[in-house]
């Protein structure tokens, strides 16, 4: 299974930037025969390269930890997880990720607030997640014609029923140029294929050679012919993977402008002002940022 990874996250070397700003700006922080190099030197460039990301991220911190709570219990269980996950190469995955011990947790704990925000109002039933484990037991073979509007979509699916051949009407109407040529198919996948959910739903609950209804998604209109089946063998369980399942989900679930609209409400409510005239705009991206 795949964690989503939020927009917001930044790398772990950005955190440094709020630790370079304190008291004793003329500190010295490297000494060589070519020269000294104070905080203050080491601050401006940092908030030269890094510090509208650095800033912006550690607004969201904030305003999104003063709603949700998350413990130290569950930043370590996420923390050690990983670390027994990755073994003996651990220390090597840390530095390969510019990572520290305590950097990793910190963004443990910001995609874990994050979370909270974005799966607040999403619930998935276990009936939900036994369709998913009974789903990772087959494969599907599929194509489709993709439409922009709805009306597009109901005359192509009233020339398939009239005898319409699937392959020439995805030539000449599917706007996906990934298939179009190909007479819209997308070969073969699974469950867990990186496409959109109603595109996943939809191929799945079709049996062998039946085409669908339209189907809406972010992309458009969807018509949808599954070709053919396959077992293949999955390790799945309810009860040892329901929860991860569950979130995964979730995630596939949740409207992310949503979540965005939520991040900007909780700032314009906690009265942000930014005081370095430098930093100023460090949040027009998302708070002019298009849905």
């Amino acid at each position: 299974m795949k964690k989503s990874v939020l927009a917001f996250t930044l790398a772990a070397s950005v955190l440094a930037l709020s630790a370079c700003s304190g008291n004793g700006s003329d500190d010295v922080v490297v000494k060589s025969k070519a020269g000294d190099i104070t905080k203050d030197e080491l601050y401006q460039e940092m908030k030269s390269s890094v510090g509208k990301q650095a800033l912006q991220m550690l607004i969201i911190e904030d305003v999104l930890a003063s709603k949700y709570e998350v413990t130290d219990k569950e930043v370590d269980e996420q923390f050690n997880k990983m670390k027994e996950q990755y073994g003996e190469s651990f220390e090597q995955y840390l530095a390969s990720q510019g990572h520290t011990e305590k950097s990793l947790k910190n963004t443990i704990r910001m995609n874990t607030l994050q979370e909270k925000a974005l799966l607040e109002d999403v619930e998935v039933t276990d009936e939900e997640v036994k369709t998913y484990i009974e789903n990772s037991k087959k494969e599907v073979n599929a194509r489709h014609i993709l439409v922009e509007d709805e009306a597009t979509a109901k005359e192509v699916k009233d020339k398939l029923n009239s005898g319409g051949d699937f392959a020439d009407l995805a030539k000449e109407y599917s706007t996906d140029p990934g298939s179009a040529e190909n007479g819209g198919s997308v070969d073969w996948f699974g469950v867990d294929a990186q496409m959109v959910p109603e595109f996943i739903d939809t191929a799945f609950s079709l049996e062998k050679n039946e085409i669908s209804e339209p189907v809406k998604s972010q992309y458009g209109y969807h018509i949808i012919q599954v070709t053919d089946i396959r077992d293949v063998e999955s390790e799945l369980d309810f009860e040892k993977d329901k929860e991860e399942i569950r979130k995964e989900l979730a995630y596939k679930k949740a409207d992310q402008t949503a979540f965005l609209e939520k991040v900007r409400k909780m700032i314009e409510d906690a009265d942000v002002k930014i005081e370095d005239k430098d930093l100023k705009d460090a949040l027009d991206s998302i708070m002019n940022a298009q849905a």
